[in-house]
Order: structure tokens, then C-alpha cells, then sequence
């Protein structure tokens, strides 16, 4: 009878490994209820810890993308500063040249035609947005006949 020799290489040093797959007359006297067992078991724990990567995954992207919209909110804030204070220097201008409130008029006029065209342009994009997701409601439909063992699309 021969002695096994020690391991050598990269997994050399992991016990673990050389206890999940035993060698010589332990491997015979494993029944095969023991062997699904055991995959069921080390599947499962490669799910869990599956699933805890990808939720510190999610939480740290969700953290950057706060932190993204909230400069956008800011800049946005900024725009909003910047085109009152435009406007109101255009007012200001304007009233150099002719009545104040002939002035204001104008500058509301310019931001009327603005918000017109800008209410026309979200419209048409508003009706091109299509809630219901197509594709995956046909490619459900399909499940019940794949399950039967039809192929979905084809005769």
C-alpha cells in the first residue's frame, strides 16, 4: 500500500479543500446522498455570499449615484440663479432704451416662447416613452410553452 504525498502547488496549504474531497477508501464510503449534500450545501453558501457581494455592490453605486443627483440638484439650483439674474439684467438693460414695464413685457415674452417650445419638445418625447415592456411580456408569454417543451416561434 502506497502513502499519499502531501499536496504541492497553490491549494497545498488550504485544509479545506482536501476535506471536501476526500481520498482512497473515504471517497468509496461516501453514498451518493452525501456527495448532493454536500454540493447542495456549497451552492448554497456560493449564493449567499453571491448575494452579499452584490448588495454591497448595489449600496456603494446607490451611495455614488446620491451623491451625483445631488450635485445635479445643485447645479441645477445654480442655473436657475444664473438665468434669473440674466434675465433681470436684460430687463435692466432694456430699460435703458424704453419704458420699464415695456421691458419686463419683452423679457416675459422671450420666456413664454421658451417654455412654449420646450413644452412642445417634452410632449413629443413623453409620446414616445412606452411603459409596458414589450419584449419581456412576449418573451414571458413563452415560458409556459418552453416549460412543455415547445419551442417558442417555431412550428
Amino acid at each position: 500500500m502506497t502513502v499519499p504525498t502531501p499536496p504541492s502547488g497553490a491549494h497545498a496549504a488550504d485544509p479545506a479543500r482536501h476535506a471536501a474531497a476526500p481520498v482512497g477508501p473515504a471517497a468509496d464510503a461516501a453514498s451518493v446522498g452525501d456527495l448532493l449534500g454536500n454540493v447542495t450545501r456549497d451552492l448554497s453558501t456560493l449564493m449567499r455570499q453571491e448575494l452579499a457581494l452584490a448588495q454591497a455592490e448595489l449600496k456603494q453605486e446607490a451611495t455614488k449615484t446620491g451623491k451625483a443627483a445631488g450635485a445635479f440638484g445643485g447645479a441645477g439650483f445654480a442655473a436657475w440663479f444664473l438665468v434669473l439674474f440674466l434675465s433681470l439684467a436684460l430687463w435692466a438693460g432694456l430699460s435703458n432704451l424704453m419704458h420699464p414695464g415695456w421691458a419686463a413685457l419683452i423679457v416675459a415674452a422671450i420666456w413664454a416662447v421658451i417654455a412654449g417650445i420646450l413644452y412642445t419638445t417634452g410632449r413629443a418625447k413623453f409620446r414616445e416613452v412606452h411603459p409596458k415592456p414589450e419584449r419581456t411580456v412576449d418573451t414571458l408569454g413563452q415560458v409556459p410553452d418552453a416549460l412543455k417543451g415547445n419551442r417558442g416561434g417555431t412550428p
